[in-house]
């Protein structure tokens, strides 16, 4: 999925005023994104409630287990946004894809391309530095996540999760389903062997396997993106489906209404004499309506980046001028 070589975005008209910076407190052009930039792999668990037609029950629970891979490369030039409340913005990026097997089963479950982006502060809308997610999922479902980032010394703080459905707009409300009791047996659940491996705290709190990936690690630095396709935090973002999943007056079929998500980029202290790591997780809560409640995806992962990778500043920013690059070289 590289972009030719010499691809770089040269906007027709300059821009008045470069954020070379998008994070000023960080002297590179993709600020918190400066670690994608390479391959990473990994592991992870995967929960999600999908409509049934059975008579009598509405609602399947699949989990998997998941092997996984994420390539990001970042994009040499200025991304431009044109505006007319303010002057014109620009962003720095990297293009991703995520590829994601049943661990048991040895299926593919997912793949997404998609673009992490860095936004500067605005000043109409007046919104602090931000980074957005936008990626296209083949099911039918296109998202545009926005949030914030923030740097912590040490381990990341993470918190339980459920996947307990709950009346559309009342999370709340919200309970478990007889689905949910690994000790119960339903033919409306995962069967053996696709479940191998999966046991009851991992369903109860999917967040857990995260934890349990880092016990015992040594976290130095914790690198913390927070998205979301709501405003809740930023103006802007959201979801959109195809007509098949949104559906009409009858209601959706399973329609993607909310995204929010948590990236940890982390690094890990080498142990036995061998170099610190980066390491990324990440905690994903899908929300799908259907049958009038909202039920939760839970999508967690643990991937380690396979070779160390440091994108030149000036390919990402080939207009940079030479003090800040000087500067960002200084720093670094």
């Amino acid at each position: 999925m590289d972009l030719k070589p010499d691809f770089s975005f040269r906007p027709k008209l300059d821009l008045k005023s470069v954020a070379h910076f998008p994070f000023p407190q960080i002297p590179n052009p993709l600020g918190p994104l400066a670690a994608l930039p390479g391959a990473w792999i990994g592991h992870g668990f995967n929960t999600i409630w999908r409509p049934n037609h059975t008579p009598g029950q509405d609602r399947f629970l699949e989990l998997n287990l998941r092997d996984e891979t994420f390539e990001a490369n970042a994009v040499s030039g200025a991304i431009p946004n044109r505006g007319s409340l303010q002057q014109d913005i620009n962003m720095f990026g990297v293009h991703y894809l995520q590829q994601i097997q049943d661990s048991n089963l040895h299926e593919g479950l997912h793949f997404e391309p998609g673009i992490w982006a860095t936004v500067p502060a605005t000043s109409d809308p007046i919104e602090p530095p931000t980074v957005v997610r936008m990626g296209s999922i083949p099911h039918g479902t296109v998202l545009l996540a926005q949030g914030t980032a923030k740097e912590i010394a040490g381990p990341p703080a993470i918190p339980a999760v459920n996947i307990d459905p709950f009346p559309i707009g009342n999370p709340g409300g919200h309970s478990p389903f007889p689905e949910q009791n690994l000790a119960q047996s339903t033919p409306f659940r995962t069967p053996a062997p696709g479940i191998n491996g999966i046991n009851q705290a991992m369903v109860n709190n999917p967040n857990s396997v995260l934890q349990a990936a880092i016990a015992g690690q040594t976290i130095t630095h914790t690198t913390v993106l927070e998205v979301t396709t709501t405003a809740t935090r930023v103006p802007g973002g959201g979801t959109a489906s195809t007509a098949f999943l949104q559906g009409t007056q009858h209601g959706p079929n399973a329609d993607a209404v909310q995204v929010v998500a948590t990236f940890w980029i982390e690094t890990v202290k080498g142990t036995g004499g061998h170099p610190d790591f980066l390491q990324l997780q990440y905690s994903q809560t899908i929300l799908l309506n259907f049958n009038r409640l909202s039920w939760p995806r839970v999508t967690v992962g643990t991937l380690r980046k396979k070779t160390p990778v440091q994108v030149p500043i000036q390919w990402i920013d080939p207009k940079i001028p030479l003090e800040l690059l000087q500067q960002a070289e200084n720093r670094g």
